[in-house]
């Protein structure tokens, strides 16, 4: 059960998530959360390093789609001026997200990946979903109220990923 809070991939940034990167790995389509992942979970907008990683990936010819947990204000008030599909309130970890995510990339679940800041949320519920899964450091040390609870699980999830050797990154 454990395994599938288990990400096949860990990296400090989404920045380090570059087209070359995915491109080895056969991945066309990337699923992105939004707070802690792209931005700060508090920054309404993109900054210029995220605007430039989603420009690099679609001048690449990889799709991505932004799906939150979060309000669809929220969302949308991040997305729409980068012309990016989201998808709001998905509940995740809850498949459900995922699999339109999948299905409006048109896209076969080996070419997709997910990536995002928390075990319990985005690397559960892509790995449930089956695809690969790029977990990230979050972007600012806070959270809200209900990222704070699930934070707490997962600081216990990920000291047993790295007694077992199964993930190696310091907090």
């Amino acid at each position: 059960m454990l395994k599938l809070f288990l990400p096949d991939d860990h990296v400090q940034t989404v920045l380090e998530v570059t087209p070359e990167f995915l491109k080895k790995k056969g991945i066309k389509g990337v699923i992105t959360d939004l707070d802690n992942t792209l931005v700060a979970w508090d920054q309404p907008e993109a900054t210029p390093e995220v605007i430039e990683w989603f420009t690099e990936l679609r001048s690449a010819g990889i799709q991505v789609t932004i799906i939150s947990n979060n309000t669809e204000d929220r969302v949308a008030f991040f997305s729409k001026p980068l012309d990016i599909p989201f998808i709001s309130k998905a509940r995740k970890p809850m498949q459900t997200a995922f699999n339109k995510a999948i299905k409006e990339m048109k896209l076969p679940k080996e070419e997709v990946v997910v990536v995002g800041d928390q075990l319990l949320t985005d690397v559960f519920g892509g790995n449930r979903s089956k695809l690969h899964t790029i977990l990230v450091v979050p972007v600012v040390q806070t959270d809200g109220f209900f990222t704070r609870f699930n934070r707490k699980i997962e600081r216990r999830i990920l000291e047993y990923f790295k007694k077992k050797g199964k993930l190696h990154w310091e907090d």
